[in-house]
């Protein structure tokens, strides 16, 4: 078994796309649902479509409960990253840390939707 993709409901295509392509995405492919949705799938270079996004036609908005946590990407530089991340007015939610001494560096940022994206310094 391997982990096919992770998928949730966006109000806006382009403007997720913008996000997620200045996380490093690509888009890969959009696949309409009858009259109903759009699902836009996306994914990091040399890797499959692990990402879905899905835009049904006529919401505006869902309610992100609280059982989602976040997705997590890994980053080769931290810094530079959230530099960029910047210049398109991406900010973290906090500076970066580690959870544990010796652990990796991290951060969080939010796509537009408020779903939380974990970022982790290889």
């Amino acid at each position: 078994m391997e982990l096919a993709h992770t998928c949730y409901r966006i109000t806006d295509i382009d403007r997720s796309v913008a996000f997620y392509t200045a996380l490093g995405f690509e888009e890969l492919r959009r696949m309409p649902i009858r009259e109903e949705a759009i699902n836009v799938f996306m994914g990091l270079p040399g890797d499959g479509p692990r990402l879905e996004l899905t835009y049904n036609f006529g919401v505006d908005s869902y309610e992100l409960g609280t059982g989602y946590g976040h997705i997590a990407v890994t980053v080769d530089d931290l810094d530079g990253t959230l530099a960029r991340l910047a210049e398109q007015s991406i900010d973290p939610e906090r500076a970066p840390y580690t959870v544990r001494e010796g652990g990796s560096r991290l951060c969080f940022v939010r796509d537009p939707d408020g779903y939380r994206i974990e970022l982790i310094e290889r």
